[in-house]
């Protein structure tokens, strides 16, 4: 699929072939949906944190005689059942198991999402930044020449480091390094702009 390539410097455009590999995929919502929710899952603190019976320090001595009392078997004070013992069942903090996702199903994900914001129109690119920019206003003024807003910037690290100082106050932008291209970024982000280098990066990645 050919994607027209955009400049800074506002000089003439090209066209770049990206293989619908990554753009002409059919979207499972529903698939998007499960890797964003391992994403969130991944990022929060666990910090809550209660003592297992296990856990709990005190004697192992059974409490009372198993038979002839009238009242219920027991064995430690360290039961769920009474005050001051373990907690069943509650937060386990960091030991908290995340489900996992395999790899094949994360690139799937990914390569789907920015077919989605192909057929969308939101998936731009633009040409590798080989000077660096230290004014905001500049790249601001290219934002608005193509009236992107609610931009995600997937960069290669040349460009990355060329461009950090001008993108970086800009309101609504995010700068990520192509390395880091997720699934929930690029969702959470209505346009996406990809470099030259990270785009063909990226296509070999997924394929």
């Amino acid at each position: 699929m050919n994607i027209k390539v955009l400049n800074i410097d506002g000089s003439k455009s090209k066209d770049i072939i990206v293989s619908d590999k990554i753009t002409g995929l059919k979207v499972n919502n529903k698939l998007l949906k499960y890797v964003i929710d391992w994403q969130l899952n991944l990022s929060k603190k666990r910090l809550a944190k209660t003592k297992q019976r296990n856990e709990v320090i005190g004697s192992t001595r059974k409490i009372y005689a198993q038979k002839g009392t009238g009242g219920a078997r027991h064995a430690s004070r360290k039961a769920p059942l009474f005050v001051g013992g373990g907690v069943a069942h509650g937060p386990k903090g960091d030991n908290y198991k995340n489900k996992k996702i395999n790899k094949k199903t994360r690139k799937i994900a990914l390569a789907q999402t920015i077919s989605k914001k192909r057929n969308n129109n939101e998936l731009f690119i633009f040409d590798d930044v080989k000077k660096e920019i230290k004014k905001t206003k500049i790249f601001n003024s290219f934002l608005v020449k193509n009236n992107l807003t609610n931009v995600l910037i997937v960069s290669d690290k040349e460009t990355e480091k060329n461009i950090v100082k001008s993108v970086r106050n800009l309101r609504n932008v995010k700068l990520i390094n192509e390395a880091g291209t997720n699934v929930y970024d690029l969702v959470k982000y209505k346009n996406v702009l990809f470099t030259t280098t990270s785009i063909k990066n990226i296509q070999d990645r997924l394929k």
